[in-house]
């Protein structure tokens, strides 16, 4: 462990927190940079919305949401509207502090009204979204499930799948939200930081009880009355890559400003945490990723007011060891040097610590390393690019990113630059007599103004990422008016890939000239 940072070179860097814990110049890193601001709740809601817009069918695993301050209007008026048609619709809404963790400042709400009277929304950026009020009970307790996803590559995709997970109880028999129930914490959010403070928690020595649980444990129970845990985990499958696949354009941009292509620098993979509910029709239903999912095995247990010690968490070792174990024999730098080799599960560290390992040569681990045919199989299953002819076609967005990063110029920024977006639609050919430069120009300030004023980030000028999807769209719904939206973006990436090949051909040309 060296929580200074370390000068001599490493085959695998274990950050605590976040790419840039240390600098980093070569081998593995278990973090991608961005991968904390990507997941956040605003930035997570977005991607998803813009994947609902092109594929709504697809996207319905994600609960309707609203950002606020700037969306609040927008909210109140299409819940009065939804109301208006449907008179007898009481909804209930949760609201989420953009960078709160561990359920801090997420509460309930009945009507928008409330949002104004619980605290400065200019201050704290949050999330609401639509409450699912009917979830999956066991022993008439509301759960959730923690998954762990392994992204072990960004280019090419690459994304495995534990083969188990937790599941995290409430501790107060649940009922719908009413106006009585809306502040009982116990009942409605199944965050293990806040359930743990309940006197009715139970620490459980088992693996199918307590409040917390194995996510196989959960699977045997549905299994014996009947219900089709294939598919289940087959949607669970599908949420996860769908996910990935919009989380991943946000990714590319920050991957490129970190470590642009052609210079030395580290690969990296990452372990995520997927939060999802499942509802009682056993549809599941993403509420959040967690880019630094809680790796502790064991809990603190109070023996005398104020005297605590740590007791080991046997659900909790159960899945996470093999997770750890399981992603270092993936990402082994050493693997195809020797074959029956395994380097020594780490130990367990301090939150912002930087673990370094480094591998010696076959002869002097041999004695003390165990053969690969002597550990268990691998807890983790490849599911992209395993799956990936079944969700291809999603990657729309991927693509658009990759048009933003070839005219970015300088590397090592996020935002395009007036110039930047000028040179993409002239080698595009997407002006024309109907549509000059200066409406580019309008278009580009007007989008590019509106999305700065949201606060997304200061530190450069210019049009981020998603303000330059959403010019993409307009762009495609103004030259192919008559096809869906989907169609129109894939119609214009290809017409915008096609003459751009054209124009890289010429310039070979010229170049052998």
């Amino acid at each position: 462990q060296f929580p200074l940072g370390r000068r001599l070179p490493c085959d695998i860097y274990w950050h605590g927190v976040s790419f840039h814990d240390n600098n980093i110049f070569s081998g593995q890193v278990n973090k991608f940079p961005g991968m904390m601001e990507t997941v956040r709740k605003i930035t997570l809601s977005r991607a998803m919305r813009t994947m609902q817009d092109l594929f709504p069918l697809e996207y319905n695993f994600y609960p309707r949401s609203w950002i606020l301050p700037e969306e609040l209007p927008l909210f109140v008026a299409e819940v009065r509207m939804m109301k208006d048609r449907n008179p007898s619709w009481k909804p209930t809404f949760i609201v989420k502090p953009d960078g709160g963790c561990q359920g801090d400042g997420i509460y309930l709400i009945k009507d928008p009204s409330d949002i104004r009277l619980t605290g400065s929304i200019q201050s704290r950026p949050a999330v609401v979204q639509e409450y699912i009020c009917k979830p999956l009970l066991v022993d008439k307790l509301k759960f959730d499930i923690r998954l762990y996803v392994l992204l072990k590559s960004l280019e090419p995709l690459e994304i495995y799948i534990a083969k188990d997970g937790l599941s995290r109880f409430c501790t107060e028999p649940y009922q719908e939200p009413t106006l009585k129930n809306l502040h009982q914490v116990f009942m409605h959010l199944t965050n293990y930081s806040l359930n743990i403070h309940s006197g009715n928690f139970i620490h459980s020595d088992s693996v199918n009880t307590g409040s917390k649980r194995t996510f196989s444990s959960i699977l045997c129970r549905l299994s014996s009355r009947g219900a089709d845990v294939k598919k289940l985990w087959s949607d669970i499958i599908s949420l996860v890559i769908k996910t990935i696949i919009a989380l991943t354009p946000e990714l590319k941009v920050y991957y490129q400003s970190d470590i642009p292509a052609g210079k030395p620098g580290p690969t990296c993979f990452q372990i995520l945490g997927f939060d999802i509910l499942l509802m009682k029709n056993l549809k599941p239903i993403l509420l959040e990723v967690n880019a630094n999912p809680s790796m502790r095995i064991e809990h603190e247990q109070e023996l005398s007011p104020g005297v605590f010690e740590n007791v080991p968490s046997p659900v909790d070792e159960e899945v996470k060891v093999a997770v750890i174990r399981d992603t270092l024999r993936l990402v082994d730098p050493q693997k195809k040097k020797r074959k029956d080799t395994h380097p020594a599960v780490p130990p367990k560290l301090p939150p912002c610590a930087l673990l370094c390992c480094r591998c010696p040569s076959v002869e002097q681990e041999a004695s003390e390393e165990l053969p690969e045919a002597a550990l268990p199989s691998l807890c983790l299953k490849q599911v992209f690019p395993k799956y990936a002819k079944h969700f291809s076609y999603l990657r729309l967005v991927d693509r658009v990113a990759a048009l933003f990063i070839r005219f970015l110029g300088v590397k090592g920024t996020t935002k395009l630059g007036p110039t930047g977006f000028r040179t993409f639609i002239r080698n595009c050919k997407l002006s024309n007599s109907n549509f000059s430069m200066a409406a580019v120009d309008i278009l580009y300030i007007d989008i590019t103004r509106r999305w700065n004023s949201m606060g997304i980030d200061h530190k450069e000028s210019g049009m981020c990422l998603q303000a330059f999807v959403e010019a993409f769209f307009c762009l495609a719904q103004r030259k192919y008016k008559s096809l869906p939206l989907h169609e129109q973006v894939a119609s214009l990436i290809e017409l915008c890939e096609c003459r751009l090949a054209a124009v890289r051909g010429k310039r070979l040309l010229w170049g052998c000239g």
